[in-house]
């Protein structure tokens, strides 16, 4: 039996991950990784770095990616709920420049793989979230990118709520469009 259920997306390589969660009365249990089972469904990556944020709601972190140092990535939320999404910079594959999106929360326990040659980005829907993730590769300042989150090209559908203020980093405002880069 295995521990997950891997749903494959519009995007080739790009997996949106549901724990088989065992649970009782005294709480539950579940696996968050097992690498044989992974590498099953192509996911053959080494993780060398774990990362962990807190946001509060309407937070919007990204769209972030490194040029020379790619990161796989594999993203969870401990805490509240996220609206997550990976975007294909692969210039060579069919999907480039396209975007999936998944809800991710406490609650559902969902994992969203993103392969390496993606940008990332998240949107905070709840109070508040605490989000986890493991990296392929180790963040390299020197080497990091990013598009506007709202970008026309790409076209992300951000659940924003009219009553949501979105809050980005003084950085995050400044990232070029997606036809300034590629």
């Amino acid at each position: 039996m295995s521990n997950f259920n891997f749903i494959k997306t519009k995007i080739e390589g790009m997996f949106i991950i549901e724990p088989t969660v065992l649970g009782d009365n005294r709480g539950y249990f579940l696996e968050t990784y097992r690498y044989d089972e992974f590498k099953e469904v192509g996911i053959d990556v080494k993780f060398v770095q774990d990362n962990q944020s807190s946001s509060r709601r309407g937070v919007l972190r990204g769209l972030h990616f490194q040029t020379k140092k790619p990161q796989g990535k594999l993203v969870r939320v401990i805490s509240g709920m996220v609206f997550d999404v990976g975007v294909d910079l692969r210039k060579n594959s069919i999907t480039f420049g396209k975007w999936v999106g998944a809800i991710l929360s406490s609650e559902n326990k969902r994992q969203l793989y993103i392969p390496a040659g993606f940008a990332h980005g998240f949107l905070v829907l709840s109070d508040s979230a605490e989000f986890v993730y493991k990296c392929t590769d180790f963040y390299d300042p020197q080497n990091e990118g990013g598009i506007i989150y709202n970008d026309p090209d790409i076209n992300i559908e951000w659940p924003i709520t009219n009553d949501m203020d979105i809050l980005l980093s003084s950085k995050d405002r400044r990232l070029p469009y997606f036809k300034e880069i590629f």
